[in-house]
């Protein structure tokens, strides 16, 4: 995601009790892990999801290389930058926000190189699939063999087309929340899980959280859904 700050700044918490500011604008990459952050204020965020492909496409930067990070756009673009932040800083409303950003948007891929259409293609087919699929099948519908359709698909995606499967499934399981009609064990098979210990191991490693604790509304920042 593309990430603004238009109003009030995080804190990044850490494990060993520090803390640090959160950047105002910037790419928050595709990651395997999670982040805790607080604020104390009232706070405005403005967000553009975007497909991992998207990182070569726009920044010309393997998804592997950002992986996992959090840069602040100017950092990201240097020079190219080109007041960005400011403009969306300055904008009066959401409206506007939309529109500065798509023009910035559209400039980057005006100037893009396509690459490799059918693995972005494939990465559209995880996210669609909600990650139920089998790699071995994959490489095949790319007809390529399984490791240079892993490779391929990891410099694009970030991960492996394994782990990026796994963390679609994830997010899925996450669409869930607020549904009274499903228990945790549905919702695990729902979403592929062989069995509710898969589940579990899964969502705890991606979210922090039992997904009990979460589900039940009484997870750290649930109130924010």
């Amino acid at each position: 995601e593309l990430v603004f700050h238009y109003q009030g700044i995080f804190d990044e918490l850490f494990t060993n009790g520090q803390s640090e500011k959160s950047f105002t604008f910037g790419l928050d990459a595709q990651s395997q892990q999670f982040r805790r952050f607080s604020i104390n204020q009232n706070f405005g965020i403005f967000g553009t999801y975007l497909y991992p492909f998207a990182i070569s496409n726009l920044f010309s930067i393997s998804a592997t290389e950002l992986k996992n990070q959090m840069l602040d756009l100017k950092t990201l673009l240097g020079k190219e930058e080109n007041g960005l932040e400011e403009k969306m800083m300055l904008a009066m409303d959401t409206a506007s926000r939309v529109k500065i950003i798509t023009e910035f948007l559209e400039g980057r891929l005006s100037k893009a190189k396509i690459i490799q259409p059918g693995v972005f293609e494939t990465i559209n087919y995880i996210i669609e699939t909600n990650g139920m699929v089998n790699v071995e099948a994959l490489a095949e519908r790319n007809f390529l063999s399984v490791r240079q359709f892993e490779r391929n698909f990891k410099q694009f995606s970030g991960f492996s087309p394994k782990l990026f499967s796994r963390i679609i499934r994830f997010q899925n399981a996450l669409k869930h929340y607020g549904n009274r009609q499903l228990s945790l064990t549905e919702i695990g098979y729902k979403m592929g899980y062989a069995d509710q210990s898969h589940f579990i191991r899964d969502f705890k490693e991606f979210s922090g959280h039992n997904p009990k604790q979460y589900f039940s509304g009484s997870g750290e920042g649930t109130e924010w859904r």
